[in-house]
């Protein structure tokens, strides 16, 4: 898919703590039937479905944060209980204009790609220090009772391996956004390891007291 040939309007599925990246790969376990409809509906036109995460709590459908990121059904497999389990690939994030009326259960929303045109650039190198990287991804992996291939961070490229640890991590919802929202890969991946060091040096502190 060509970022000239984004859609104006896509479907979303608003998901508190989720996160989504270009390149990046999201498995979904779908039962809801107005998600049910959702996937059946991407799946029948551009595959696109919008992933975001709701900037509040609410008794009724929560605002969503302006921020999400759209991927493409890129695996589906449907459960004899009628559940869907698929996979998304990210491709470009967006900004909401506003929603659209839906017919069909879920939301829709009128998109701006305009901003992310470099979420079709591959860039492989960002600078990431491995060394320090593995550090401090002991600490917090074992912080949170968390496990990793060891190997996958010296066998991908820096735009995938902090994309996908970017996805894994347990932080916050806002510390989420804030990482989907930073405009380029290299800030992304700076502000990931601010954010790691924070967690850890924080885990380190309380457990000293």
């Amino acid at each position: 898919m060509e970022f000239s040939k984004l859609p104006d309007i896509i479907p979303v599925f608003p998901l508190d703590g989720v996160l989504l990246l270009p390149r990046g790969h999201l498995p979904l376990n779908i039962f809801e039937p107005r998600y049910i409809a959702m996937v059946e509906d991407a799946l029948r036109t551009n595959r696109l479905i919008g992933m975001i995460q709701p900037s509040a709590a609410s008794s009724g459908p929560p605002p969503l944060f302006k921020t999400g990121c759209a991927g493409k059904i890129v695996q589906f497999q449907e459960t004899e209980d009628g559940r869907y389990l698929i996979t998304l690939k990210g491709v470009a994030r967006f900004e909401v204009q506003h929603e659209v009326d839906s017919m069909r259960g879920y939301r829709q929303v009128r998109t701006d790609w305009s901003k992310f045109s470099e979420d079709f650039e591959k860039i492989e190198s960002l600078g990431v220090n491995r060394s320090h990287l593995v550090e401090l991804l002991q600490i917090y992996f074992e912080q949170n009772e968390m496990s990793i291939d060891w190997k996958l961070i010296t066998a991908v490229n820096d735009e995938k391996l902090m994309t996908c640890l970017a996805m894994i991590c347990p932080f916050t919802s806002g510390e989420k956004q804030a990482l989907i929202e930073e405009p380029t890969c290299k800030a992304r991946a700076d502000l990931f390891m601010k954010l790691l060091e924070m967690a850890v040096r924080s885990e380190c502190c309380s457990s000293k007291h």
